[in-house]
């Protein structure tokens, strides 16, 4: 069931001899020929070899010099770079909300490039590792205290040193970065012993492992091999002949002047792809290329590989000037060996990935057509594997048990009667409780004003009965009648505005005819 080399489709040229660093394996250092103590005295990797002294470290850790080391690009301003760490520091703290209903602004997010100082936390929320690790606490330190199987220690050993020798943690073999690397791969192939090891998983393991801790590497890589990789790593590799056969039938519609050489010249598609699909990219791309490509692939699934398989396909292979150097099967594979720099650079590569529309359906119509051509060749996959996983927002849907465990710890913790809401909207039970008051408080407004308007008439009846004019006897003046219901005031619509306009002239006419009455009576 070992996978070698040669059954992948990997090259595996050993690194340079200047890098090849001390001759202990790391099987040694497990049996502690190297001391505890001593290993950690030593400084980076780097500086095990002396590389510190005379050696420049680019931004991404890989030496000065090196073909994997980039000259300077355009930085990010520092503004802009804080602006998008508060952005995803504020995502984190509410993940599920964000993933059930903003995935779009994730996705976003993630093509304009993840923080660097936040992409391998975003890489473990993304593909739902971190998850898998606190649901599986202790797991991995129990896979590490193992023994792992003669025949894959063997191989693994092997290949350490053949895993970005030119960056600083893998530049020494024994170093730091080779022993983690070591107990990924190992734990993995306890972890599935029905799987086992294969090459093309030590590129991934070391990309996971320049970003973050073994034991989260280690459940990062499980999540790629389980939902957005199943079944690549299989003895077989039937997995990733069938993507060959799907990258080829979408080039069809992408390039078609591409898709008619490669079918002239009868390439097939596993000669060209396998290291791209299986390493991610890792070991093709500049690196700036290969993060951007890494932070969309663990957002939006393998339509992200299938989308850079096709740009470079286009761009390398697409039109008859391109095709004149291009003459025979051994020419267009070289082609395709040394793809132009400019179609890979960072800002290109990402502009044309998201302009390309190549969605999860396609491509999962497309395995239908292909799995049915297969069997009718072949007969069943050997390999069943479960289905693939298009991305975050499809694993987090998947997984509903999820949830739990990404729930937000507060520092500050609010009373249980305490009415607030935390993310600054109201919720429904907020909203009833201030209807209900507001309702109540315009009854309340209502009874006062018809509380108000009764006693300003009451008060109003006894001061127009004070003020009527007596005869001699003392009585009342009888001509004079008690108000009837035409001459009432009627009630003031506001109670504030006082009388109205008509009732004050009525008033005045009173009064005028009052005082005549007292002049004759005076009179006489």
């Amino acid at each position: 069931m070992a996978k070698s080399s040669e059954e992948n489709g990997l090259s595996t040229g050993a690194g340079t001899g200047s890098l090849s660093g001390t001759r202990e394996t790391l099987s040694d250092l497990e049996r502690g020929s190297l001391a505890g103590d001593e290993v950690s005295s030593l400084g980076s990797d780097s500086e095990v070899n002396g590389y510190a002294s005379d050696k420049k470290i680019d931004r991404y850790g890989f030496l000065v010099g090196s073909e994997s080391a980039e000259s300077p690009l355009t930085e990010i301003p520092l503004e802009v770079l804080r602006q998008r760490e508060a952005k995803w520091l504020d995502m984190f703290n509410n993940w599920d909300k964000w993933m059930a209903k903003r995935h779009k602004k994730i996705r976003l997010r993630c093509q304009k490039g993840i923080p660097p100082s936040l992409r391998g936390r975003a890489w473990q929320y993304l593909s739902g590792s971190k998850v898998r690790l606190e649901q599986n606490l202790g797991k991995f330190d129990e896979l590490d205290s193992m023994t792992g199987e003669p025949k894959w220690m063997d191989v693994i050993e092997r290949d350490l040193h053949r895993q970005f020798p030119f960056h600083e943690m893998f530049v020494s073999r024994g170093g730091h970065g080779q022993q983690d690397l070591y107990r990924v791969l190992k734990a993995y192939t306890l972890y599935r012993p029905e799987e086992g090891y294969c090459q093309a998983q030590a590129p991934i393991a070391a990309v996971l492992l320049m970003h973050m801790p073994a034991e989260h590497a280690f459940w990062c890589l499980v999540q790629i091999c389980e939902k957005y990789l199943p079944g690549y790593y299989s003895e077989k590799l039937e997995a990733i002949q069938l993507d060959g056969r799907i990258l080829f039938s979408l080039l069809r519609r992408v390039s078609p002047v591409a898709y008619k050489h490669l079918s002239k010249q009868k390439i097939d598609p596993i000669l060209y792809m396998t290291e791209w699909f299986m390493c991610a990219f890792s070991r093709t791309l500049p690196w700036s290329s290969v993060l951007r490509v890494w932070d969309m692939f663990l957002c939006e699934g393998v339509k992200i590989i299938f989308r850079v398989g096709l740009v470079l396909l286009k761009y390398t292979l697409g039109s008859s000037e391109k095709l004149k150097s291009c003459q025979g099967q051994y020419e267009t594979m070289e082609k395709l060996k040394a793809i132009d720099t400019k179609y890979m650079q960072e800002n290109f590569l990402v502009q044309e990935i998201t302009e390309l529309t190549i969605s999860e359906r396609e491509i999962e119509r497309e395995h239908l057509i292909q799995l049915k051509k297969w069997k009718e060749e072949h007969g069943e996959l050997q390999c069943k594997s479960p289905p693939r996983m298009h991305g975050a927002k499809a694993i987090n849907d998947a997984e509903p048990q999820m949830h739990k465990a990404l729930q937000y710890s507060p520092s500050i913790i609010l009373p249980s009667d305490a009415n607030i809401s935390v993310t600054g909207k109201k919720t429904k039970e907020q909203k009833q409780a201030e209807k209900q008051m507001l309702k109540e408080q315009r009854e309340k407004e209502k009874e006062q004003r018809e509380r108000e308007k009764l006693e300003k008439k009451q008060s109003k009846g006894k001061k127009n009965a004070g003020s009527r004019p007596t005869d001699k006897n003392g009585d009342q003046d009888s001509e004079k009648q008690p108000p009837t219901k035409d001459t009432e005031e009627p009630p003031a619509k506001d109670p504030s505005q006082g009388l109205s306009r008509k009732h004050v002239l009525k008033q005045h006419q009173s009064n005028e005819s009052l005082c005549s009455r007292d002049s004759e009576d005076t009179y006489l």
